[in-house]
């Protein structure tokens, strides 16, 4: 393997689990339950003709050098959120809507994140 696919794979390896969690999902997601699954990744394929979140998502995944921050930072805020859901603050979102959202920020995060590690070589 040559020394720069190394290097940024030893680099991208949190972006790789990232995106490689969310495929496995969809996979899991369609063996187990496959109308929720569904369901989610239509309001995901929806949200991405959200422009604000996606440049929110790839300015966090281009601009932030932690992308261990941005992870745990989006988990957290769905956890938080997930919570306030629960015992009843929002009414109007629910746990679908908002694992959708969580799917699209941390896809084109971590794609964007990637991008930024790719974009310092020259092949």
């Amino acid at each position: 393997m040559n020394v720069q696919l190394k290097t940024i794979f030893n680099k991208a390896k949190l972006n790789f689990a990232v995106l490689a969690s969310i495929l496995m999902l969809a996979v899991l997601g369609k063996m187990t339950n496959p109308e929720l699954t569904n369901q989610i990744f239509q309001t995901a394929d929806q949200l991405v003709s959200d422009l604000i979140l996606l440049f929110v998502a790839i300015t966090l995944g281009a601009f932030i050098p932690n992308f261990k921050l941005v992870v745990f930072g989006a988990i957290a805020a769905f956890i938080a959120a997930a919570v306030a859901i629960q015992t009843g603050m929002f009414t109007y979102l629910t746990l679908d809507y908002l694992f959708a959202v969580l799917i699209v920020v941390l896809g084109f995060a971590s794609i964007a994140n990637l991008y930024r590690h790719y974009r310092e070589f020259s092949f």
